[in-house]
């Protein structure tokens, strides 16, 4: 494996725990309501963070099509979270999601 495909891979598992954990820290905030958006879209943003990079790291032909899909969820992700940045999960998530989504638009 090359050394771009590594670090794709390791910004790809950054988001996704980034993700993770915000999802897991919006479900401990006081109104959990008003979450909800960025909860779904944390979820979303972790599995198509983990399924690509796992389609990266076997150099599957059909890659560059879940970069661009990803890298599209991680945008929205980012939007979302950018909009709670007084929470410290949300801001970190946001950072990672933004970071994401940039390495994903490089490689595809």
């Amino acid at each position: 494996m090359n050394n771009n495909n590594l670090q794709l891979i390791t910004i790809l598992a950054e988001c996704a725990l980034a993700c993770n954990n915000c999802s897991t820290a919006c479900l401990e905030e006081k109104d959990i309501q008003k979450m909800a958006e960025c909860i779904r879209l944390d979820m979303d943003c972790a599995q198509i963070c983990a399924v690509t990079a796992a389609f990266v790291g076997r150099n599957s032909d059909h890659a560059k099509h879940l970069l661009k899909e990803c890298a599209e969820i991680c945008r929205k992700c980012a939007d979302e979270c950018g909009k709670h940045s007084d929470m410290e999960h949300c801001k970190t998530c946001a950072e990672a999601c933004r970071n994401c989504a940039n390495a994903c638009d490089k490689a595809a």
